[in-house]
């Protein structure tokens, strides 16, 4: 459940975004979707992986 639920929100985060870009389908709005993206996901694996 840890990892469920953080998923689950970059799941939705994911489709609202990418569902905004295919319908402006704008470059520079594509740059901002796969950054955003992208420190959404880093943000996800450094903060569930295990700590020691």
């Amino acid at each position: 459940m840890t990892k469920f639920l953080p998923f689950l929100a970059l799941a939705v985060l994911a489709v609202f975004l990418l569902i905004l870009a295919v319908k402006v389908a704008t470059f520079d709005l594509w740059v901002v979707v796969l950054l955003t993206l992208g420190l959404a996901g880093y943000d996800f694996f450094s903060a569930t992986r295990k700590k020691d």
